[in-house]
């Protein structure tokens, strides 16, 4: 589904990925964890395009879609959910939604006026909403509108940098149970960037961690308890 391959990537003069490898299969749930600071949100921009590789590829699909701009890999089916949620203040919930439609791989659906309903039964609360504007909307409301924004395109895979970051416990939980369900419907995969380790205990298949732009540790959940695995999560 996707493979990211020896990838280098920063800003300006300074190197912030170094020689970073990893790989996302269909319907699985990938945890990208690490500290404050090393390279995460920096890896998912690579992945989304948004910011341009240096060196090595990102593969999608079986396709290098490393020099592809950000839209066209969205059309080509990621979803993306940034960190601080980037919703839009002054358009209405409805309007924000809209937007996500811009990224369907089908042309009647960017068309079509009605917003698709697999993707707002996750949050039921969102119609509700749709004449408020999303500044409106309280921290954990606005994550949820992200999330649905970035799942009315349906696609194939779905990036999530730190969902749960400021928002109430409640909303977390709620979170948990849509990529937990997700998951078990196995038509998308998942590439989640989170710091929680009970949460992403509770919802990842693999789990990379990462260290001064680097992968120090992949493996599995029964692994994540090893101390020598532990102490790049800790402070």
């Amino acid at each position: 589904m996707l493979s990211v391959q020896r990838l280098e990537a920063g800003y300006g003069e300074s190197v912030i990925l170094r020689d970073v490898s990893l790989a996302v299969e269909p319907g699985q749930v990938v945890c990208l964890m690490g500290r404050n600071g090393v390279g995460k949100s920096t890896l998912v921009k690579s992945v989304m395009g948004l910011l341009k590789a240096r060196q090595g590829r990102v593969i999608f699909k079986g396709e290098d879609v490393t020099k592809r701009a950000s839209g066209d890999r969205a059309k080509r089916g990621i979803g993306y959910v940034p960190q601080g949620r980037e919703i839009f203040p002054q358009l209405s919930v409805y309007e924000n939604l809209r937007i996500g439609m811009e990224a369907h791989r089908s042309s009647a659906q960017r068309r079509s006026k009605e917003i698709p309903a697999e993707a707002i039964d996750r949050f039921p609360v969102l119609p509700t909403f749709y004449k408020r504007r999303g500044g409106d909307l309280s921290g954990g409301q606005q994550q949820q509108l992200a999330f649905a924004r970035a799942l009315i395109s349906e696609p194939e895979l779905l990036v999530l940098d730190e969902p749960t970051e400021g928002i109430q416990p409640s909303i977390v939980d709620d979170i948990q149970e849509v990529i937990r369900s997700i998951r078990d419907e196995g038509k998308t995969a998942i590439l989640l960037v989170e710091q929680s380790l009970d949460f992403v205990r509770s919802v990842g298949d693999y789990f990379y961690i990462m260290e001064k732009g680097t992968i120090v540790w992949q493996g599995a959940r029964e692994d994540l308890d090893n101390p020598a695995v532990l102490k790049h999560l800790t402070l």
